[in-house]
């Protein structure tokens, strides 16, 4: 499970974002970095999968600042959507959507026309729970990957964002989670 410092995709795709994330841009960048690594270290990549993950990784949560909302997996899977057509990608658009609009799944994906999508859940699980819920990921993997990429204060800007959302939207206290 080797680290890889910078993905030159990831790097490309969040520059364009770069103003609209603002003090968010580290803290975010940092968490895709973290989700991927332990995406890949859960389902080792081949073929176009680690291309795959990438974009989904990179847009996942990206509606949070797109569309300045909670209810952000619709306009996350739409970013990437766009994204896939404009680079000629579009037979990925169905497994790229489902990894984003899945990932906050409480349940596991057990599709196997689709196996991005259960690690990548996984994945974004050990670090949205700060590596306590390890995806059974060996605990020295988890801690050297949140020594490469800190979280930056990622986890309170979520906190800070649901607080926000919650006395708007009292009905639809965490509209991302799906069953």
């Amino acid at each position: 499970m080797k680290l890889e410092p910078r993905i030159a995709l990831l790097e490309e795709i969040l520059e364009p974002w770069a103003a609209k994330l603002g003090a968010d841009r580290v803290p975010y960048t940092n968490h895709v970095y973290r989700v991927l690594h332990f995406c890949f270290a859960l389902h080792p990549p081949t073929g176009d999968d680690h291309r795959k993950l990438v974009i989904a990784g990179a847009f996942h949560d990206l509606g949070i600042w797109s569309d300045d909302t909670l209810d952000y997996l619709p306009p996350s899977v739409a970013l990437a959507r766009s994204y896939l057509d404009e680079h000629g990608l579009g037979g990925w658009r169905e497994e790229v959507g489902l990894v984003i609009d899945l990932h906050h799944r409480l349940r596991a994906h057990r599709d196997p026309r689709w196996p991005l999508v259960e690690p990548f859940r996984r994945a974004d699980l050990v670090d949205v729970s700060m590596g306590r819920l390890a995806a059974g990921l060996p605990a020295t993997y988890v801690r050297e990957v949140q020594a490469a990429f800190p979280n930056a204060g990622f986890h309170r800007r979520l906190v800070e964002l649901g607080a926000r959302w919650i006395p708007r939207h009292p009905l639809r206290p965490a509209p991302f989670v799906r069953w």
